[in-house]
């Protein structure tokens, strides 16, 4: 590739973004009184000298506030997978909160049970308790972890992702010992005294770990996703629950991004069985909302521990977790909204996006390959795709993902900000995923000429 001209390229379209977002860029220059100028420092990790600011966000559209109107493939990076402000939802949290009052009582409501319910149906796992980020759900798991078999360390698998969960911000080194993430933000001890780590794909290296007898739980993603998507090969996953088993060491799936494989999931899909399963983002349909499920058996363990308070100081709860307004938007998102028959057409919409995607490269003879998982599809600067998280952040080129991004939404497209992944949602069109294959065909064409 002419890096001389991607630059020239990326250089052209970042003056382009800026010419078309003024008011962005205003309001970004007067955010004086927010950390990093942004409500969360994650928000800056946009191409561009700038984020957009959100106007209006309505389906699979969202419009700044310099008037640009987009096709969203980002979707709050799978917490509007449900769409921006899906109706069902929308009437749900109005008759919540204005018709019968109080998005929160510290009270029950049998919305709860009914999402219990729904999360068994479609999971497997047959207790649930709610919080309200999927890094919460991740946490209590953890915590419950440890106190039914008495361990103290988590496993997870090499730049896989649990929000911000201190025990997963580990990383497979150069020597191939755990090593702490880069960029880890004032850690409260070394990572390597709470976790063990292992790649993804890696049986021999999860066995080696899982030998020192300390480890609680394995903490992953069916498929890795926040790394870009990295899919198991034949046989992994199966052998990691062999595995786990083996070791005495519980399970976590945490299907937060990996919802995206179908309506329960790669835990559904793949026929998994796992201890626990940790979810949020897109359950609530935009509402703030997660969940963790536990198996019948460890629930009874747990609940039948004198010595463990899981009703005020066990860590696993909070003053909001299960609100009256997240489970009523809850329940309308999983009963209206991510229903089965959206799954399959936003599935469908996925294999289009990367068929487009696919005939772009091959155009133009590029080493690069395309990943599905479900609803969700996302091209690779590598050919064959990554086969472990460590071979995966090695595949990233900013500059080629800046100048992408940049070109795309200039021409109305919006990709999850920091790598190529693109969902659909249920209002997502043919001729959405159709516009994406148009324009980076012509992002290609510029990029090799």
């Amino acid at each position: 590739m002419d890096r001389a001209r991607l630059q020239d390229l990326l250089d052209r379209e970042t003056a382009e973004a800026a010419r078309r977002g003024p008011r962005s860029r205003g309001a970004y220059g007067r955010a004086e009184h927010l950390f990093g100028r942004v409500p969360m420092t994650w928000m800056n990790k946009t191409a561009g000298p700038f984020p957009r600011y959100l106007a209006t966000a309505r389906g699979a559209r969202v419009t700044d506030i310099d008037g640009q109107e987009y096709i969203d493939f980002c979707l709050g990076d799978t917490g509007a997978m449900a769409g921006h402000s899906p109706a069902p939802v929308a009437e749900a949290v109005q008759r919540r909160f204005t018709d019968l009052g109080g998005a929160t009582a510290m009270l029950p409501t049998e919305d709860a049970e009914w999402v219990g319910a729904e999360l068994t149906r479609r999971f497997g796992l047959a207790r649930w308790s709610f919080s309200l980020t999927a890094t919460d759900a991740n946490r209590w798991a953890i915590r419950l972890a440890r106190a039914v078999t008495g361990r103290p360390k988590i496993l997870v698998n090499s730049y896989s992702y649990h929000g911000s969960v201190d025990e997963s911000l580990i990383v497979v080194g150069e020597d191939g010992a755990g090593a702490p993430r880069p960029g880890n933000v004032g850690a409260p001890c070394d990572v390597t005294l709470t976790s063990r780590v292992a790649e993804f794909n890696d049986l021999a290296q999860l066995e080696r770990a899982l030998a020192h007898g300390d480890v609680a739980a394995v903490l992953m993603e069916p498929a890795l996703t926040n790394i870009g998507i990295v899919l198991p090969e034949p046989g992994y996953l199966a052998g990691v629950r062999e595995l786990t088993r083996a070791h005495g060491t519980l399970l976590i799936n945490d299907e937060t991004h990996t919802f995206s494989a179908g309506p329960g999931g790669c835990t559904a899909a793949w026929g998994l069985e796992p201890d626990l399963l940790t979810i949020g983002k897109a359950i609530g349909g935009g509402v703030p909302a997660g969940a963790y499920g536990l198996s019948a058996d460890l629930a009874d363990r747990l609940l039948g521990r004198a010595d463990l308070d899981l009703v005020d100081m066990g860590g696993v709860g909070g003053t909001l977790a299960g609100n009256a307004l997240s489970v009523a938007a809850t329940r309308a998102t999983l009963e209206h909204v991510l229903t089965d028959a959206a799954f399959a057409r936003m599935t469908a919409l996925s294999e289009r996006f990367a068929a487009g995607v696919r005939a772009g490269i091959e155009a133009h003879a590029l080493p690069w390959s395309v990943s599905l998982l479900g609803a969700r599809s996302e091209y690779r600067f590598a050919d064959p795709a990554p086969r472990t998280g460590t071979a995966s952040a090695a595949a990233a080129d900013t500059a080629l993902e800046d100048y992408l991004h940049l070109y795309l939404a200039n021409r109305g497209i919006l990709l999850t900000p920091f790598h190529n992944m693109a969902l659909m949602c249920p209002d997502t069109t043919a001729r959405d995923v159709d516009t994406h294959t148009e324009v980076f065909a012509a992002a290609l064409t510029e990029l090799t000429a």
